[in-house]
């Protein structure tokens, strides 16, 4: 696996719905590779922080405008 596989599989790793064969080239991945490592702490640090948030703190309007940015994403 290279770095660019691990950046599109990451939130599948995160939601345990890697087969065990893709999971087990991801952890080795891991293994070797520094910067894919700290990749994954910043996004869980990330989900961990935006999942704090309560919707009744974010602006509405802001809310609208994240939704429709990442509606289509991939």
């Amino acid at each position: 696996m290279d770095c660019d596989e691990l950046v599109e599989l990451v939130t599948a790793y995160l939601d345990g719905s890697l087969d065990p064969d893709t999971r087990a080239r991801f952890d080795e991945h891991l293994l070797g590779c520094d910067g894919c490592g700290n990749y994954l702490q910043q996004f869980r640090s990330t989900v961990a922080t935006l999942g704090a948030i309560r919707d009744d703190e974010i602006e509405p309007a802001f809310r609208d405008k994240l939704l429709d940015a990442f509606r289509d994403w991939r």
